[in-house]
């Protein structure tokens, strides 16, 4: 599982966007109190998405 800030290093995307397509639903978290994890599966999803609408 991958921090919100892994994420955004990761995509080379900033932490605030990252927390962005989080609430709206577009990329998948688990909340762990009062921090969020991605999931590496969930990652891998989110950019197939995205190679597929580019």
């Amino acid at each position: 599982m991958l921090t919100l800030p892994q994420v955004a290093q990761a995509l080379s995307l900033s932490l605030r966007f990252v927390n962005t397509l989080v609430l709206s639903g577009k990329l998948r978290s688990v909340k762990f109190g009062r921090s969020r994890r991605i999931r590496l599966t969930d990652l891998q999803a989110f950019v197939e998405r995205q190679a597929e609408l580019s």
